[in-house]
């Protein structure tokens, strides 16, 4: 990873969702989170704030309606209450889409605020939270340089034959049509963290990162560059997720709207909230529930679970094509980073790639804890690896403010 100055690098982190706010004051130079929470349900009729500072939590409950703007406001208190505003050096927002735009983190000026309007309409729920929390950040902390990474701008180096999709071409000439991938930051990270588990530079190595969590997306990363990943124009695309149903026919939507009358509105609605792993068990969304009832023998759940791991086997193999050799598949993300039955389950799918699973070393990678889980005879290896998306953010904040 890239490192800034031994002197404390103290970056306020920001990322805005459509109704909530995480946030995070980090040190660049050691990733130490100094304080961190949530804003949820912010909008709504019972917004508040969850933070932890010196290992204890603590919630404050806004008032009904409060939204990005006042939950933003609240924060500068509570930063300025514990004494935290005289280290920051930067603030740091995680900018959802970037569009072709923007292929690195950028100091945020009004050209730079019109790229992310533009692009916003590729993403409109997150891209207009991103630009709330922007404004808003840009109102309270007046006299720190605000910096933008993208989720996408990782996926820049992708090539026409990767991103294009097979439709009239003037789509994506004229209204931007392509893939674009998301979760950047995190295969960046997971990466460059592999590459130094694995003691190989990063620029002669070969990865499938697989980041699995609600949302979730695999990216093939060759010689330290991604060639291609599974998500697309929006994060809908690729893999079955929490409640996304990722790749379908897209007859789907003609059936739906001729045969049961459904609306634009409710096909988006089914596929984003209603399907994926919720969709198919129909009890959760949430990985640990539907082990434990899978576990107890429902058939739902055991379905849901086989689904998951066949088609995210099948998108894994299927990136062999560009990267011809591989040196490891990575686990991250909530589900990635602490569902043993899950990487079990893909790695014995994938032993034709030379892949096998220590059954020891796998149940020991749980809970934050990085590893190879593979036996030293595997051809390839397998790897957990914790991802840190905020630091990331908090590194190129830092680095781009020290060379104003």
């Amino acid at each position: 990873m890239p490192t800034t100055s031994p002197k404390s690098q103290h970056v306020l982190v920001l990322n805005c969702g459509s109704s909530s706010l995480k946030f995070a004051i980090i040190d660049a130079n050691t990733g130490h989170e100094i304080i961190s929470g949530l804003a949820e349900r912010l909008g709504a009729t019972t917004p508040s704030i969850k933070y932890k500072f010196n290992g204890a939590k603590t919630v404050i409950n806004l008032v009904a309606g409060q939204a990005h703007a006042e939950a933003i406001d609240t924060l500068v208190s509570l930063i300025k209450d514990h004494s935290l505003d005289e280290q920051l050096i930067a603030v740091g927002h995680r900018v959802v889409h970037g569009g072709e735009h923007f292929t690195q983190s950028v100091l945020i000026d009004e050209k730079v605020i019109a790229g992310i309007t533009q692009a916003a309409t590729l993403a409109p729920l997150h891209g207009h939270a991103n630009l709330l929390g922007i404004a808003s950040a840009q109102a309270s902390f007046e006299g720190l340089p605000q910096i933008a990474v993208f989720d996408t701008a990782f996926h820049q180096t992708m090539n026409e034959v990767a991103y294009l999709y097979a439709l009239p071409y003037k789509l994506y000439t004229e209204f931007g049509v392509r893939r674009y991938g998301f979760h950047g930051t995190s295969h960046f990270y997971v990466a460059g963290q592999t590459a130094k588990l694995l003691n190989q530079p990063i620029e002669q190595s070969n990865f499938i990162s697989a980041h699995l969590g609600n949302g979730c997306s695999v990216c093939a990363i060759k010689n330290g560059k991604s060639v291609d990943t599974s998500m697309g124009l929006t994060p809908l695309e690729g893999l079955m997720m929490g409640t996304r149903s990722g790749d379908i026919d897209p007859g789907l939507f003609n059936f739906l709207t001729t045969q049961l009358d459904y609306t634009a509105q409710q096909i988006d609605n089914l596929l984003n909230q209603k399907s994926g792993l919720l969709g198919i068990s129909e009890l959760s969304n949430d990985c640990r529930t539907i082990e434990e009832a899978a576990v107890a023998g429902n058939k739902k759940a055991i379905l849901a679970l086989d689904m998951f791991c066949y088609r995210l086997s099948k998108q894994i193999a299927a990136y062999m094509v560009p990267l011809q050799r591989l040196d490891a598949i990575i686990f991250t993300g909530g589900i990635g980073e602490n569902s043993d039955i899950i990487r079990e389950k893909v790695i014995s799918l994938l032993a034709f790639l030379g892949l096998d699973c220590d059954q020891k070393a796998n149940l020991n990678a749980r809970f934050g804890q990085e590893g190879i889980i593979s036996s030293s005879q595997a051809r390839s290896k397998a790897v957990v690896m914790p991802t840190n998306e905020e630091w990331v953010i908090a590194l190129d904040a830092a680095n781009i403010a020290k060379e104003l």
